[in-house]
């Protein structure tokens, strides 16, 4: 089989003590492999481009990181070395995990969650919150660590930017508790980067066993082993994620890329909408709508989220794509993570307005 493009970077991690961890970026460290080219999978059978009749209420589990975010506002982020005034502190429930899963909720699936938290006050507050989104939390196991924390600074711009501390999250291992209990019945499975990584590799496989569709947030982006692509139906990356992935600057040139180990791609582009394709040559680009920015916190798991919930009620890729924009829309103009997250009616409204003035069918 002909190797496709090499990837000429490689991201990598630097641990600080037990659990805390910073993407840093080497061009020169080549000791990891983001993918291995020669092992190209099929195209899949899954099709997430046609659509079709409506499926009813779309069933989602979600295997990921809940987070207690710590957040701070602030004008700008400091230089190195600076000291800048902050002018507000709060503590909101997180993690890509949970977040996807309220996400996904608010939007109108049936989902459950499949995660660690520590058995302490935030644990119980992420636990509760969970639960009155309407998310399942069998699977939501109160272990013997500290509860993950997310350390956010939100400048003016709406830009963000976030350490995060796994404590609990660390704890989930191969085999996943509650897992295959969690995939009973379920459509899609999301998963992102921010447990272990044999914890996920086993999530993406037992879902390809109970015949579960997997959407992959590879954040914060890391070397992707071939056990994990073999198994990812669709990966949806924001563009600089795609870029570290694959050494390509351009959004279409590091999608295209992509589709040498997955069959499917949506690439998140912010304000400019996401890129989609698909092996087959399928695709297509969806503007954003034009919203006044606030915070962008959460607004990739918003995304993922309610597109999981859209092609699970069999709606066409571009279709899901507009109204999973509108969710994300909707959730930069507020701030926090799991308190921006729309419900399904703000999502349906802010759709049809939006389809009426830009000329973009919307709807299923």
């Amino acid at each position: 089989m002909a190797r496709g493009r090499g990837f000429e970077r490689v991201p990598w991690f630097e641990t600080f003590g037990d659990d805390t961890r910073m993407v840093r970026y080497d061009s020169d460290r080549q000791d990891s492999v983001v993918i291995d080219h020669d092992r190209v999978r099929p195209t899949s059978k899954v099709d997430f481009g046609r659509g079709g009749a409506w499926m009813g209420r779309a069933r989602v589990c979600v295997l990921g990181s809940a987070n207690m975010d710590l957040v701070v506002f602030a004008d700008r982020a400091p230089a190195s070395g600076e000291t800048v005034a902050g002018r507000r502190f709060v503590t909101i429930p997180g993690g890509k995990g949970a977040n996807q899963a309220i996400a996904a909720a608010r939007a109108g699936g049936e989902v459950s969650m499949v995660g660690a938290v520590g058995a302490d006050p935030y644990g119980d507050e992420i636990r509760a919150v969970l639960a009155g989104a309407g998310v399942g939390v069998e699977g939501v196991a109160r272990v013997e660590a500290t509860t993950g924390t997310a350390h956010i600074l939100v400048e003016d711009s709406g830009d963000n930017s976030i350490v995060v501390v796994s404590g609990a999250n660390g704890t989930v291992h191969d085999p996943v508790a509650g897992l295959d209990a969690a995939l009973e019945g379920a459509e899609f499975l999301l998963l992102q980067l921010e447990l272990p990584m044999d914890a996920v590799v086993a999530g993406a496989r037992a879902a390809q066993a109970h015949g579960v569709k997997v959407v992959l947030t590879p954040a914060p982006a890391s070397p992707l082993p071939p056990d994990l692509l073999d198994n990812v139906d669709l990966l949806v990356p924001n563009e600089h994620e795609a870029g570290i992935l694959t050494g390509k600057d351009a959004p279409e040139a590091a999608a295209s890329a992509l589709l040498d180990v997955v069959p499917e791609v949506v690439v998140t582009l912010g304000a400019r909408g996401a890129r989609w394709l698909r092996r087959d040559g399928g695709g297509d680009h969806l503007p954003a709508p034009r919203v006044e920015v606030r915070d962008t916190t959460a607004a990739g798991d918003t995304f993922v989220g309610a597109l999981a919930v859209a092609l699970g009620e069999g709606r066409p890729m571009p279709a899901a794509l507009r109204w999973a924009g509108a969710a994300a829309a909707l959730s930069v103009q507020r701030e926090g993570a799991s308190t921006s997250m729309p419900t399904r009616d703000e999502i349906d409204r802010f759709d049809r307005d939006f389809s009426r003035s830009s000329g973009h069918q919307g709807g299923r």
